[in-house]
């Protein structure tokens, strides 16, 4: 039984691309009868038996050596290329992370979009999408890794463009999709060369390779760039960061599963990559500063913020960036403790949005307040996920601090003030989200406001109930530390930070009046609530250079390359009018021409041979 639980490890992705194919005759309206809420049925079936499927492996391979699963695909003048799956607690774990984050959406999904006329597409979608993001946790070949990273990128785009009628819409999945492209493009330069200079595209093929190579600093750099390029893109990470708030304009189910899980796969791969970047200081440094740059800039970014779901995604690429953080100080421990802290707070803390979206139909800020009286399963699960995401004792997010703290105290302890900073004015931003939606007095928005019904309710409620139960079961699981080895230092650090961010945040929000809090200095808010103005700095460099170079090919391609052929036409044309008016028709003529030409052609190659 435990041996065919592990050689059929590889089937449990396709799990949701079935669901996604059982959909197709909803989707395409073959049938109409029934309405669209059979193909929602079936997925949520297909994620039920993936993640009994996922459970029973877990419980086979926990303290157990990995166990992998290799098909050939191509074998071609020296190089092997194989489809290769590596069946482990870690991978195993993860991909029951992301079979239980995408049924929970799925249901909540149930509720929230009952009355759309695609819901079957959306299905499918997310179908589609938890077979990818599957597949990426128990993939153990970067070949086959960035196939899925691609299908991540589709699904991102279809989903993004959900309600494709609207015209901001198509512009922020147009927007997402080729934010994307732009890392994907030099991850896919990196993974053609490592297929030639390593020779394999396994991972443990790659890790064997790092520690007999000698490859000269500049290409090791160079590749360890290009493989950083498509997480940078993935985890919304700066430069390439501004998609991930525009992709809010999709349904909101989507929102909890791209924030929670999609921003995770990139992470993910390159945690698996992490080796090869360590062959090059250049790229640790990069990663570092990176991660640095996006943390503190996405934090202070969200709080200028007032659309609910934007305030709150800027977050994520924030948490990201402190992932990047980890794996450039090579802790992977706490990269992955990170990762799964805020995965659950974040689609907790997106069930709860999505909830006052739907009940008040509105997302600004400023017109919510009163909620908490009204929706006390809705608040409950935004106070959990926002504790939880902050490192509040003993929830998730404080035992990934905590790691954090500890790695990087001696070596890098900058590192441990950009945590504390951005952890502490997280806490500000959802103390300032918490005070102006659930807190104050009701508005004509939220005057009536009910509950949400229980398809909605039943994934919040039981999502808060696992992300407060969620340290006792890695205690269990022997993956958290013993409570005497946290030191006062961690406990005070994290803990104070967290505090002065929610009183911060409790004493200028937690009031009754409605009066926008501003900053003495409108052009600081100005430029918190414009992202820095990067997206006009891209307009005025990228976009420019690319529309002006248009306009010149084009004016190429219209007077110079079609000029050309256009000459070459009228020429032909010309001296075909021409030759009509000397065709007699009289064969003697055409002798006599023909005759002349060779004469003359003979007497210039004679003259040619004479005079050489």
């Amino acid at each position: 039984m435990e041996q065919m639980l592990l050689d059929t490890a590889w089937l449990i992705p396709c799990y949701g691309l079935l669901g996604a194919i059982l959909t197709i005759p909803w989707m395409t309206r073959l049938v109409r009868r029934t309405g669209p809420r059979p193909a929602a049925y079936l997925n949520i079936l297909m994620t039920t038996l993936a993640f009994i499927h996922g459970t029973a492996l877990f419980r086979s391979v926990w303290n157990h050596e990995p166990y992998h699963i290799v098909f050939n695909w191509l074998t071609v003048a020296g190089l092997e290329l194989n489809l290769t799956f590596e069946i482990s607690p870690v991978s195993v774990g993860a991909m029951e992370s992301v079979t239980v984050l995408s049924l929970l959406a799925q249901v909540f999904a149930l509720g929230y979009m009952e009355k759309d006329w695609a819901l079957a597409r959306f299905f499918a979608l997310v179908g589609f999408f938890e077979g990818a993001m599957s597949a990426v946790a128990i993939s153990d070949s970067l070949l086959m890794s960035y196939g899925l990273l691609e299908l991540l990128t589709l699904s991102t785009y279809l989903l993004v463009g959900f309600w494709y009628a609207q015209p901001l819409v198509v512009k922020a999945a147009r927007d997402a999709f080729l934010t994307k492209r732009a890392g994907d493009i030099l991850l896919f330069a990196g993974v053609i060369a490592l297929s030639s200079i390593a020779g394999s595209l396994d991972f443990q093929d790659l890790y064997d390779w790092c520690e007999t190579t000698d490859l000269p600093p500049w290409s090791a750099t160079l590749i360890g760039l290009a493989l950083i390029a498509g997480p940078i893109g993935k985890c919304a990470q700066f430069p390439l960061h501004l998609w991930l708030d525009e992709a809010m304009e999709g349904p909101n189910p989507a929102s909890i599963l791209r924030n929670s899980v999609v921003v995770t796969g990139g992470a993910y791969i390159l945690i698996k990559v992490h080796p090869i970047l360590y062959l090059s200081p250049v790229v640790t440094t990069t990663l570092m500063v990176i991660g640095a740059v996006t943390a503190i800039g996405a934090t202070l970014v969200s709080i200028a913020q007032i659309d609910i779901k934007r305030t709150i995604s800027y977050s994520t690429s924030a948490y990201l960036g402190l992932v990047f953080i980890a794996i450039g100080a090579k802790w992977i421990s706490f990269a992955f403790l990170l990762l799964f802290a805020h995965a659950i707070a974040k689609a907790l803390i997106f069930m709860s949005v999505g909830c006052v979206i739907l009940t008040t139909n509105n997302q600004d800020v400023t017109e919510f307040g009163g909620l908490a009286k009204s929706m006390p399963a809705t608040t409950s699960a935004f106070v959990v996920g926002s504790l939880a995401m902050t490192g509040v004792f003993p929830l998730g997010g404080f035992w990934a601090f905590q790691e954090g703290l500890e790695v990087l105290r001696l070596d890098y302890p900058w590192a441990i003030w950009t945590i504390l900073l951005v952890n502490g004015l997280t806490a500000f931003n959802l103390a300032r989200v918490f005070g102006l939606v659930f807190l104050g007095k009701t508005q004509p928005k939220t005057r009536r406001a009910p509950e949400v019904p229980w398809p909605l309710a039943l994934p919040m409620v039981f999502l808060t109930v696992l992300t407060l139960m969620a340290p006792l079961a890695m205690s269990q699981l022997s993956l958290l530390p013993d409570l005497d080895r946290i030191d006062s230092f961690r406990l005070v650090s994290i803990s104070l930070s967290s505090v002065l961010g929610f009183v911060t945040g409790g004493l200028l929000y937690f009031r009754s009046d409605r009066t926008p809090v501003k900053l003495s200095l409108p052009w600081v808010q100005e430029l918190l609530t414009y992202d820095f103005y990067v997206e006009k700095l891209y307009d005025n460099t990228v976009v420019w250079f690319v529309y002006h170079l248009s306009q010149l090919t084009a004016w190429l391609d219209r007077y110079v390359v079609d000029g050309f052929v256009n000459l070459v036409g009228f020429v032909t044309i010309f001296s075909s009018e021409s030759l009509k008016y000397g065709a007699s028709g009289q064969v003697q003529s055409y002798f006599i021409t023909i005759a002349m030409g060779a004469g003359f052609l003979g007497l210039a190659i004679g003259w040619l041979f004479w005079s050489l």
